[in-house]
């Protein structure tokens, strides 16, 4: 999860924390605490933000981008 990545496209787009999480029923407190790593966005709340925010897509915010590669060997 990448906080500052949330936090940049929350405020380019006017949206503060708190109206948020009101907004989508989630407590500030248990916001934070999932912004830190100590529990986890359930998929559900992972879309509310989405939705709620605008975006087109978790990956980046939520998820890693990861690239993975397969390694060929000759036989």
């Amino acid at each position: 999860m990448d906080k500052y990545k949330l936090e940049y496209e929350m405020k380019s787009r006017g949206i503060t924390i708190e109206k948020m999480c009101a907004d989508i029923h989630m407590s500030r407190s248990a916001f934070y605490r999932k912004c830190k790593g100590i529990t986890q966005f359930t998929q559900g709340e992972i879309q509310s933000i989405v939705d709620y925010i605008g975006l087109d897509s978790p990956m980046g915010i939520f998820f890693g981008e990861k690239v993975s590669k397969k390694t060929l060997s000759a036989v």
